[in-house]
């Protein structure tokens, strides 16, 4: 039975709570801070109605009556929890942080609430058992599967007093991975390099340096202001000449979280890593990659580890060679003796110049945001049929956010579209893609997904438009590559549809449509010059082309770096360390190349895998890598605007989101499994 609330909540009454109304589009103009705890604790409430109600029924346990009953339980606080901490990502302060602190806890028990109530599964295990004679449809066998899997694999099976360990340590973990993240964003907002001596910019573009007067301006500051968020350091590191001051930034974004002060991680990471082998030693995993992995396309750590280890075999060879050109580049163009991962960005940028002729000052007037919005907007109108229109008419949370309506080619409602492109201090930085609600169908009805992306690119400055570097190009197109996933799912349940997939498979769609970036097809489209409309010569076309694989083995090894550290964390028992700088060294030892900087740590600022959803999956984006090279080889086969391919990887990936298994659908789009010899000839590490 339905309970419907009239108690107050901290002074908030939920006839009186937005959140708590029914409504289409995310009602921002009308959301106080006030209303969220309110909302989600009333919200957890009438999800715990739906359960018990679930759990509790006389009749016998059907797929209807207790599978689907349960997937579709707990839409109300689906959608007030994923406004709160969509918004708590991109457009924070200390209230909203505060309430995440006291909310996240409430959620965590809430979850094992679930999992761990012995009615609910006996019901759900009833239905499992006879699966094989319920002439199930192939997404209804996967979400059984699923639901049964949420219970077993997280304590359902468990003694009492394990699951009430199990609940401390959810509890303590949602806690830790808030805070981590909350320190992060706070020792970004903390620094700033201020500059009032303009011969201390030498290098520097002057769009940048205007970008850094107004951001002192903003402020009633002298000079120029630097900032850790990317769009001013990146430039900042690979333009300005004066080395010091290119050091004193760099350790300042190397040592976030590494100060041993209020915002220190240490103990934050040592404590997470902790809990979580804690957690699947309870649940009888090995260790925490090893739970984590059981649901992934990799299956287990050995196999990740065996993966990262045959491309490091490949790409260390091409890495060294590189660093011993850029070593050899520093000496004679400065006589740098000893190469700094400060000199990383700054050298390199000027390497690529003196091979390629070709720098993202070049670049960037071809690059104006809203050009790249159309261009985005249009490989994606060739490809599936869309069409973007703006809309004023939808809430935005902040001025800076665009929205869309997203239809197909007959006028057909496919997804609203909100996109979020400039840094400020309630933001935390990268890019991500997020949903506000979900595609899916109940009683018939189907529901259209929310879809967002969230960066943080150049903003404009007094005298030009924001014009991104094409690294900033790319990465649109990858977040708009998940934002594709999530438009374009077609599926009957919202726990599998768009980006619900395997988290090794999650990056297929946002990195095959970065190759889109590299195609003079594609670039004619859009890369046109800002003030005069010429589009990109096609000598800078070639150029791209040319430099898309310098330094590869550096990058390669970068990335398998990271996949390192997190395994590191993971896929052992963490108990004896107590170090985290010294642990960090010793995962990094097969991929080292600067020396080493001690005031500097990843781990502490290592968000994707401390905050964000990518423990023991870091590997992922070279895994998807492997798919992404072999998919785009199809599409260069038949053209890369083939409706033919495009309806394929649309039909067979994009729309059936985590209905079946990965490989299933892989194969069904290319015929065949991925081939990793196109990733390594793409990347140049193998000859093609």
């Amino acid at each position: 039975m339905l309970i419907l609330f009239s108690k107050k909540f901290e002074g908030i009454m939920s006839t009186d709570n937005p959140l708590l109304q029914d409504f289409k589009y995310a009602p921002f103009s009308k959301i106080k801070t006030e209303h969220f705890k309110p909302a989600i604790t009333e919200a957890i409430q009438l999800a715990k109605s739906e359960i018990e109600t679930i759990a509790s029924a006389e009749t016998e346990p059907t797929f209807e009556n207790t599978i689907e009953e349960l997937e579709f339980s707990g839409e109300k606080l689906d959608r007030v929890t994923s406004i709160f901490f969509n918004l708590n990502s991109a457009e924070t302060n200390a209230e909203i942080q505060k309430i995440a602190q006291e909310v996240s806890p409430l959620l965590s028990e809430f979850r094992n609430d679930i999992i761990l109530n012995e009615d609910l599964f006996k019901r759900v295990k009833a239905v499992y058992k006879q699966k094989d004679q319920l002439n199930l449809t192939t997404e209804q066998k996967t979400l059984l599967d699923k639901k049964y899997k949420a219970f077993s694999r997280n304590g359902a099976n468990l003694p009492k007093e394990k699951q009430e360990e199990l609940r401390e340590i959810d509890k303590q973990l949602s806690a830790l991975s808030l805070n981590f993240g909350e320190n992060v964003l706070a020792e970004t907002n903390k620094f700033e390099l201020q500059i009032i001596d303009e011969k201390d910019l030498d290098g520097l573009p002057e769009s940048f340096k205007e970008e850094a007067k107004s951001v002192a301006e903003s402020s009633d500051k002298e000079g120029w202001i630097f900032t850790l968020d990317y769009p001013s350091y990146i430039p900042f590191m690979k333009y300005a000449k004066k080395r010091e001051l290119r050091k004193k930034m760099s350790l300042a974004f190397g040592a976030k979280g590494f100060h041993g002060d209020d915002l220190d991680n240490q103990k934050n990471v040592l404590k997470i890593a902790k809990l979580r082998y804690q957690r699947a030693q309870l649940l009888g995993f090995d260790t925490h990659a090893h739970f984590v992995l059981q649901e992934r396309m990799a299956e287990t750590p050995e196999k990740v580890d065996n993966f990262l280890n045959e491309l490091l075999e490949k790409a260390k060879p091409a890495a060294e060679k590189e660093f011993a050109a850029l070593e050899k580049f520093a000496k004679e163009l400065d006589q740098i003796d000893r190469l700094e991962k400060w000199d990383s960005a700054y050298y390199s940028e000027k390497l690529k110049q003196n091979l390629f002729n070709l720098d993202d000052e070049k670049l960037k007037p071809y690059f104006k945001l809203e050009n790249v919005i159309d261009g985005v907007f249009t490989v994606a109108s060739k490809l599936y049929g869309l069409q973007f229109n703006e809309t004023k008419e939808i809430e935005k949370y902040h001025p800076d956010v665009k929205t869309y309506n997203v239809t197909d080619e007959n006028g057909n409602d496919v997804a609203l579209f909100y996109a979020d492109f400039h840094p400020r201090p309630g933001k935390r930085g990268g890019a991500w893609m997020t949903e506000y609600k979900s595609q899916y169908v109940k009683n018939k009805k189907e529901e259209r997904p929310h879809v967002s992306i969230v960066c943080n690119f150049t903003k404009p400055t007094k005298s030009e438009p924001s014009l991104l570097t094409f690294n900033e190009v790319t990465t649109l197109f990858h977040e708009f590559g998940h934002a594709l996933h999530g438009m374009l799912a077609n599926t009957v349940y919202p726990s599998l549809s768009g980006p619900n997939v395997y988290w090794d498979f999650v990056e297929l769609p946002s990195q095959v449509l970065e190759n889109w970036c590299y195609e003079k097809e594609a670039l004619q489209l859009f890369a046109k010059h800002y003030k005069t409309d010429e589009a990109i010569p096609m000598e800078l076309v070639e150029k791209i082309k040319e430099s898309s694989n310098f330094q590869e083995g550096m990058q390669t090894l970068r990335q398998l770096s990271f996949g390192m550290l997190d395994l590191s964390w993971h896929a052992i028992n963490p108990s004896d360390i107590d170090d985290v700088k010294m642990h960090e060294n010793k995962a990094f030892e097969a991929t080292k190349l600067y020396p080493d900087v001690p005031e500097n740590c990843m781990s502490t600022a290592f968000s994707h895998i401390f905050q964000g959803g990518y423990s023991a999956g870091y590997y992922s984006y070279k895994w998807a890598e492997v798919l992404d090279a072999d998919a785009f080889e199809y599409f260069k086969e038949q053209g890369i605007f083939s409706k033919e391919v495009a309806d394929k990887f649309k039909n067979n990936i994009l729309s059936m989101g985590g209905t079946e298994h990965p490989m299933t659908l892989y194969k069904r789009f290319r015929g065949k499994e991925p081939q990793p010899d196109a990733l390594l000839k793409r990347a140049g590490l193998i000859e093609k």
